[in-house]
C-alpha cells in the first residue's frame, strides 16, 4: 500500500540516484556546451575511475594505514587526479586531431575510445567484480520516522548539490568560464580575441572527467558493485538526463538527472521492474519529439550566411 512514508522513502532513493547521475551528465554537458560533441567515452571514464578508486583505497587503507575521513579524502582526490589526466588524454590523442573534420568522425571516434576503455579495463582487471572497502564510507542509518536515510544517501545528494553550484560559479564567475561561453558560441572568434581554445578545451575534460571519477566513486558508495559493463547503462542513463534536462545546461542536466532517478525507483514500484529501462528510453524519445531542446535547454539560433552568385 502506497502511504507518505513509502513515498519518502522512495524519494529518498531516487534523490541518492539522481545525484549520482546528474555527477556523470554534468560532464557530458560540459564538453557538449563547448564543442557540441557527445563524448561518448566519458561513461567509460566513469567506469574506469571507479577501478581507480577500489586500487587506490586498498593502497591508502592497507599500505598507508589510513581511516575514515583521511582514506576517502585521499581516494577521492588522487581517482580524481588520474581521471582528469585520462579525460585530458582522450582529448588530446583523440578528439583535438578531429577538430575540424566532419562530426561524424568525432562520434565514431568517441565511441572507439569508449569500447576501448572498456575492453581495455577488462583485460586488465579480469571479469570479476569488485568493492569498495566498507571501511572507506562506514555506513550510518538514521530514521526519520517511517524513513531510513543512509549517511551515504545523505553524502552523495549533498555532493551532487555543491558540485552545481560550483560548476555554476566557475563558468558564470570566472575567466576560465567566460573563455568557454565565448568558444561555445565562436571559436574562431574566441581564439582572435586571444583565447587559449585548446588549453580551454583541454581544461574542460579535465573538468568533466573529474566528475566521472566523483560519479565512480559514489556510485561504488552506494552501489557497492563495480565491474567493466557498468559503464554502458550507467553512461546511457546519465546521458538520457542530459538530454532530458537540456543538452548544454549545467541546471538541465542536474534536473534530468532527478526526474531520471525518480522515474527509475517509482517504475519497478508501481509496475514492474521489467518495465524500468524501456519506459526511462521511452522518456527519452517523446522528449525528443516533443521538446527537443529538454525541460531547461534554450533554443539557439544559427547564422547562415547566404552568398550571391
Amino acid at each position: 500500500m502506497f502511504s507518505p512514508e513509502i513515498a519518502l522513502q522512495q524519494l529518498s532513493n531516487a534523490l541518492q540516484l539522481g545525484a549520482i547521475y546528474a555527477l556523470i551528465a554534468l560532464g557530458y554537458n560540459m564538453v557538449y556546451g563547448i564543442l557540441s560533441l557527445i563524448n561518448f567515452a566519458h561513461s567509460q571514464v566513469f567506469m574506469v575511475s571507479a577501478f581507480i578508486a577500489y586500487f587506490i583505497s586498498l593502497f591508502v587503507i592497507k599500505s598507508l594505514n589510513l581511516a575514515f575521513p583521511f582514506s576517502l579524502c585521499l581516494t577521492t582526490v588522487c581517482t580524481m587526479v588520474v581521471a582528469s589526466a585520462l579525460g585530458a588524454g582522450i582529448e588530446r590523442l583523440a578528439y583535438r586531431p578531429l577538430r575540424r573534420a566532419p562530426k561524424m568522425s568525432a562520434l565514431i571516434t568517441a565511441l572507439s575510445v569508449s569500447i576501448f576503455l572498456e575492453n581495455f579495463t577488462l583485460a586488465v582487471v579480469g571479469p570479476g567484480r569488485k568493492q569498495l572497502p566498507e571501511v572507506l564510507f562506514p555506513t550510518a542509518i538514521y530514521q526519520v520516522g517511517g524513513v531510513v536515510v543512509t549517511s551515504i544517501q545523505i553524502a552523495v545528494v549533498i555532493i551532487g548539490i555543491a558540485v552545481l553550484l560550483v560548476l555554476k560559479a566557475l563558468v558564470n564567475g570566472t575567466q576560465i568560464g567566460r573563455a568557454m561561453r565565448a568558444i561555445s558560441v565562436d571559436m574562431p572568434a574566441a581564439s582572435l580575441m586571444g583565447v587559449d581554445v585548446n588549453m580551454i578545451i583541454a581544461f574542460t575534460f579535465l573538468v568533466g572527467s573529474s566528475l566521472a571519477a566523483l560519479g565512480g566513486i559514489m556510485y561504488g558508495l552506494a552501489y557497492p558493485v563495480i565491474e567493466t559493463n557498468m559503464g554502458t547503462m550507467v553512461g546511457w542513463k546519465a546521458f538520457c538526463a542530459a538530454v532530458i534536462g537540456g543538452i548544454g545546461s549545467i541546471e538541465g542536466a542536474y534536473v534530468g538527472a532527478l526526474v531520471l532517478g525518480t522515474v527509475e525507483i517509482l517504475v519497478p514500484f508501481l509496475l514492474k521492474s521489467q518495465y524500468r529501462d524501456g519506459i526511462v528510453f521511452a522518456l527519452l524519445i517523446l522528449m525528443l519529439v516533443f521538446r527537443p531542446t529538454g525541460m531547461c535547454g534554450v533554443v539557439k539560433s544559427e547564422k547562415v550566411y547566404s552568398h550571391g552568385i
